[in-house]
């Protein structure tokens, strides 16, 4: 009797655990991701156990903007200083890691500009349309939300304030490297007019986490044909293709539902439900056998 109350009890430990260990597995160091072929974006979900929301989240990012989305114009407020030029090449894009004391305020929240990075062509697009390039400005709050802006660059006039940034690209995969003497400031990159159109996303690389709040600024800012190349000479094709909205809407201002953050996940919650009740049976099961034995 006591053999299999201890059944019980590893087998209910078992169920919880291989969930547990199966969501908390990072992918493993040598996952190889990119752009095409096998390793591309359809392909994505298929590639480690935690990239299973590229291919099963239900609010993926990017998406494509119809042009009845609604505009907001508040609710969104930028407290963004210069930075040191901090640079690397990661090998999927050009990102600059931008030195603490930046954020936005959203609807209330304060969220920390950490970093930011380019696609090309952009990766979200309106009625249909992309854009050369996009630039994601990340954030993150206290909690570890994620809140990324995302600014559609056109060609058209030079824009000096890229220049820091595109001036000093490194042709190579490199780590973070600091270029002495060089700031950025992450204001002038955005343009004047700051409205925005809102929705719950995600990363849009793996592995495609969601519970992403995106902000996508309606106006474009510019950048000239040869600024745009001397970026997708290193990546002229870094982005993913646009994500079914699904049941999503997008937001305007007050109208984000609140309640848990949304993972992407919402049948392994159900899983783990179905799993937490299978683990008490078996559980109050050996519990009433070894009662009858006592008996």
């Amino acid at each position: 009797m006591k053999k299999l109350l201890t059944l019980c009890l590893v087998l209910a430990c078992c169920l919880l655990g291989s969930y547990y260990i199966a969501e908390a597995a990072p992918p493993a160091a040598d996952v190889h991701w990119g752009y095409s072929g096998e390793a591309g974006p359809a392909h994505w979900g298929e590639l480690d156990p935690s990239f299973v929301a590229c291919a099963e989240g239900q609010e993926q990012s990017p998406v494509d903007i119809p042009a009845s989305a609604p505009v907001n114009t508040t609710g969104l407020a930028f407290h963004y200083q210069p930075s040191g030029l901090t640079i690397l090449n990661n090998g999927h894009t050009i990102q600059v890691n931008y030195d603490k004391g930046s954020a936005i305020t959203l609807e209330g929240t304060t969220y920390d500009l950490v970093q930011f990075h380019f696609h090309a062509p952009s990766e979200h697009t309106l009625a249909g349309q992309s854009a050369p390039m996009e630039l994601h400005l990340v954030h993150r709050s206290t909690n570890q939300t994620l809140a990324v802006v995302g600014v559609l660059i056109q060609r058209g006039g030079a824009n000096p304030a890229y220049d820091a940034v595109l001036n000093h690209l490194p042709a190579q995969e490199q780590a973070a490297m600091p270029v002495a003497g060089v700031t950025v400031d992450a204001a002038s990159l955005l343009p004047a007019d700051r409205s925005y159109y809102r929705y719950n996303g995600s990363l849009t690389t793996p592995p495609c986490s969601e519970g992403v709040k995106w902000q996508v600024l309606r106006t474009p800012v510019t950048l000239s044909d040869a600024q745009i190349a001397a970026f997708t000479k290193l990546y002229p094709n870094d982005a993913r293709p646009v994500q079914p909205l699904n049941a999503r809407t997008f937001l305007t201002v007050g109208s984000a539902p609140v309640g848990m953050p949304t993972t992407g996940h919402g049948e392994h919650a159900l899983l783990l439900v179905l799993l937490s009740y299978a683990a008490l049976g078996l559980i109050v099961a050996g519990g009433v056998l070894l009662q009858r034995k006592k008996a």
